[in-house]
């Protein structure tokens, strides 16, 4: 008896998998410099700044400074980050305070 053909659609879905594995696996190895969250989590938004950023834009921000590219949901349920209606990611009004506020006090 034959075993029956795999499904595109999942090995697809596999393949995706193990390389964001890879991913996460080669940013843990990387050596993301040692800085606090906070510090990490000001950087991003310092380089963000009002502009909108593709997905794929803001999974490498959050990646360049030591974050995971799924946090973008945490922050968008947080009121940290919208998605507005061009699809692009933009940090809301009260990351902007809180960014000029902890640009403040440095």
């Amino acid at each position: 008896m034959s075993s029956p053909s795999p499904d595109p659609a999942q090995v697809a879905a596999a393949l995706r998998q193990i390389s964001r594995g890879l991913a996460a696996l080669a940013d843990a190895i990387s050596g993301v410099p040692d800085r606090s969250e906070e510090d990490r989590h000001v950087a991003v938004m310092a380089e963000w700044g009002r502009r909108g950023l593709t997905r794929h834009e803001a999974s490498r921000l959050f990646r360049k400074h030591g974050f995971s590219p799924q946090a973008a949901g945490g922050w968008v349920r947080g009121d940290w980050l919208e998605v507005r209606d061009d699809g692009n990611r933009y940090l809301t009004e009260r990351s902007l305070r809180w960014l000029a506020e902890q640009e403040a006090q440095r």
